[in-house]
């Protein structure tokens, strides 16, 4: 029997998912500004971290827990906890390959990384924001 280890987490009050959520907007934001002016490693960079972020208020409104491990360790929290946080794990492990390019690599984020990265991050930050609204009206 093979015994799993435990993923780092820490409670959070639920109540801040919308603080967590707050972020993700503007590193979106910043995402799309970032593509329109070719800056395509920028654009890759916030569109990983508004997702990140979108998946941190997903994760809080739905267990009061966000991961603090490797950023994999988040996308697979996510999944654990079922529903839109599969959903949020699959679109999350699409943006996070593109971390280490956009940030630390020296290879260039090809257009349509850069272009796939911000669509995700759209994904997932309306996803994020459906989650609070559901969790909020129970």
């Amino acid at each position: 029997m093979t015994t799993r280890r435990p993923r780092p987490q820490r409670s959070v009050a639920a109540t801040q998912a919308g603080a967590y959520l707050a972020k993700a907007p503007e590193f979106l934001t910043a995402a799309q500004l970032m593509l329109d002016a070719g800056y395509l490693s920028a654009a890759a960079g916030n569109a990983v971290h508004a997702g990140t972020s979108a998946g941190d208020s997903i994760s809080c409104v739905l267990t009061g827990t966000v991961s603090t491990g490797e950023h994999s360790d988040a996308a697979t929290h996510l999944g654990a906890i079922g529903g839109n946080g599969r959903q949020a794990a699959r679109t999350l492990r699409q943006l996070l390959p593109l971390k280490t390019r956009a940030e630390y690599d020296p290879l260039p984020v090809s257009p349509a990384d850069a272009s796939k990265a911000v669509v995700a991050a759209e994904r997932l930050v309306a996803l994020a924001e459906r989650t609070i609204a559901e969790g909020s009206s129970r």
